[in-house]
């Protein structure tokens, strides 16, 4: 997984967006052709946007239950994979489950941030807060 493919950057892009029921249909195509390791990567990935969205409709059980999935499975790659800082968005999930765990306010929605050399969109990785929606 050493080239991003435009789906991915679409992935990436929605995720950091909020626009996380959008990147859980733009993961899901990618999951379903992916092969070992890359699969259970994208199902961790996939796990914290379907996490986001549940809690963005005020579902915490839901959204408790697969922050905490999605970690598990992306601890396997930790510290990063391919194009993923895994040490940062896993850090962040866990900082969101934390929240919500001890019935603290979010404070901001974890961001995928991008391990490259190579110049990237100035839109990816960047941490506009929490919005609350």
């Amino acid at each position: 997984m050493n080239e991003l493919s435009p789906q991915v950057w679409q992935a990436v892009l929605e995720f950091n967006q909020g626009e996380f029921y959008a990147c859980h249909d733009t993961l899901e195509a990618l999951w379903a052709e992916a092969r070992e390791p890359e699969r259970t990567f994208f199902q961790g990935i996939l796990q914290l946007a379907v996490a986001c969205y549940h809690l963005q409709n005020q579902n915490q059980r839901g959204a408790v239950l697969l922050l905490a999935g999605g970690c598990r499975r992306l601890n396997q790659y930790w510290p990063a994979y391919g194009w993923v800082d895994v040490a940062s968005l896993v850090e962040q999930a866990q900082a969101l489950l934390e929240c919500l765990q001890t019935n603290q306010p979010p404070q901001a929605w974890p961001k995928l941030h991008i391990v490259t050399l190579a110049p990237i969109s100035p839109s990816v990785g960047v941490d506009d807060g929490f919005d609350g929606e």
